[in-house]
C-alpha cells in the first residue's frame, strides 16, 4: 500500500479473519494492558454523545495510542442502541480508524462491533484465569459459569473463557427475556460441540440461582443503574466480572476485593465503581489494575475467600491491538478493499482557477 492508500474492512470479512485465532486475540489483549499498564500509551477519557431526555442511547468516541509492537493511533466510534433489540437489530455498531504514529495518516477504517465484542470478551477471559490460577493452585476448581444478560458480549465471554478456564464444565444463564435466553442457549451448544467433552448448559429462572452455584459470574446488561443489592449467597471466592459495569450497587462493590483495567477511567460515568467513590469520597477500595496483575507488580489476590470483581471500563488500547493484528492479517490474506489515494494531492500542487 501507498502511504496515501486506506485499507477498508467490513464486519463479515473481521469475523472471518479472527476465525479459530482466539488465542491470539487473548495474547494481543494481554500484550495491550502490559504496555498501557508500562506507560507506553496515551489514553484520553472517553467521551458519550447522548441524546435530550434519553438515558439509554449513547455514541462514545474512544481515541487512543499503544506503543510497543502494536505503535498504532486511533479511535473506536461506538454506538449502543438498546432498544435496537427489540427491532431485531444488534444493540452496538462500531466504526475504528487506525492512524499511522509515525506520519498520522488514516491507514484503515475497519467495522468494529466485531472487535469491540472480542476485545471485552478476551480482557475478561483474561482476568477470571489470572485471578483463578493462585486459588487453583489451592485446588479450588472453577467448574461453573454463571451469565447474566445473553447478548454477544457474554456469548464472547463463554467462547475465551472455555480457552482460559477449560475446567468449566456448566453454564448457568438467566435473562429478563425468556426468548433471548433460549437463543444464547442454542448458540452455547454451537461452542459446546467443539469442546469434545461438551457442556451443561442451564437456563436459570433468577439470578440468586446463579450466585449460589457459579464460581464465575458475568454481568454482560443493558443497565444504566444498579439492580443488585445482595450477593451475600455467592459462594466464598466467587470470581465476578463486571463487564457491564452498573449492575452492583455501590455497597457491594465496597464490600469485595476490586480489580479494573484504568482506575481513573472506570471512575466516572456514574458506573458502580463511581458510585462507590462518590459515596466514600476516595477511590482505595481499589486495590489495583489488570496490567499491574499481569506484569507481577501485584498479586492476584490477597484473600482466595473473599469475592473479587473485576470492573473493566472497556479500553481504546485494546481496540488499537485487536485493529492492528485484523490490518495485519487481512494483508497476509489479502482480505478488505484498497480505497487508493484516499488524501488529495498536495495543495501545491492543485490546479487552482480564479472565478470573476
Amino acid at each position: 500500500m501507498n502511504y496515501d492508500d486506506i485499507l477498508f474492512l467490513k464486519g463479515d470479512e473481521i469475523v472471518t479473519l479472527f476465525k479459530n485465532r482466539d488465542l491470539e486475540i487473548l495474547q494481543a489483549v494481554k500484550s495491550a494492558y502490559q504496555i498501557h499498564a508500562q506507560g507506553d500509551s496515551s489514553l484520553p477519557h472517553s467521551n458519550f454523545l447522548r441524546f435530550p431526555n434519553n438515558e439509554k442511547d449513547r455514541i462514545i468516541a474512544l481515541p487512543a495510542y499503544l506503543g510497543g509492537e502494536v505503535n498504532t493511533a486511533g479511535i473506536k466510534w461506538i454506538a449502543s442502541f438498546p432498544d435496537n433489540l427489540s427491532l431485531g437489530m444488534e444493540r452496538a455498531s462500531a466504526t475504528l480508524i487506525l492512524n499511522s504514529a509515525q506520519t498520522g495518516h488514516p491507514q484503515a477504517i475497519m467495522e468494529s462491533s466485531v472487535i469491540s465484542a472480542k476485545r471485552t470478551a478476551a480482557s475478561a477471559a483474561i482476568a477470571a484465569q489470572t485471578i483463578a490460577a493462585q486459588d487453583l493452585r489451592g485446588k479450588q476448581t472453577l467448574t461453573t459459569l454463571g451469565l447474566i444478560g445473553t447478548g454477544l458480549i457474554n456469548f464472547e465471554t463463554v467462547r475465551f473463557l472455555l480457552a482460559t478456564c477449560p475446567e468449566i464444565e456448566t453454564l448457568l444463564i438467566y435473562d429478563l427475556s425468556r426468548e433471548r435466553a433460549e437463543q444464547f442457549q442454542h448458540k452455547c451448544q454451537q461452542l459446546s460441540n467443539i469442546k469434545s467433552e461438551g457442556l451443561e448448559i442451564v437456563i436459570v429462572e433468577d439470578s440468586n440461582t446463579i450466585f449460589q452455584n457459579a464460581s464465575i459470574i458475568s454481568f454482560a446488561t443493558t443497565a444504566t443503574k444498579p439492580h443488585i443489592f445482595d450477593i451475600s449467597t455467592c459462594r466464598p471466592g466467587t470470581i465476578i466480572l463486571h463487564i457491564s459495569l452498573r449492575d452492583l450497587s455501590p455497597e457491594i462493590i465496597l464490600s469485595a476485593d476490586n480489580i479494573v483495567d484504568d482506575v481513573d477511567h472506570v471512575c466516572r460515568a456514574q458506573t458502580s465503581i463511581h458510585l462507590a467513590e462518590q459515596k466514600t469520597g476516595n477511590r482505595n477500595f481499589i486495590r489495583c489494575t489488570l496490567g499491574d496483575i499481569l506484569n507481577g507488580i501485584t498479586p492476584p489476590r490477597q484473600d482466595s475467600n473473599k469475592i473479587t470483581i473485576f470492573s473493566p471500563f472497556g479500553l481504546g488500547v485494546l481496540d488499537l491491538a485487536l485493529g492492528q493484528l485484523a490490518y495485519k492479517l487481512a494483508a497476509k490474506h489479502n482480505q478488505g478493499t484498497i480505497i487508493k489515494s484516499f488524501l488529495p494531492v498536495s495543495w501545491l500542487e492543485r490546479e487552482e482557477c480564479i472565478v470573476s
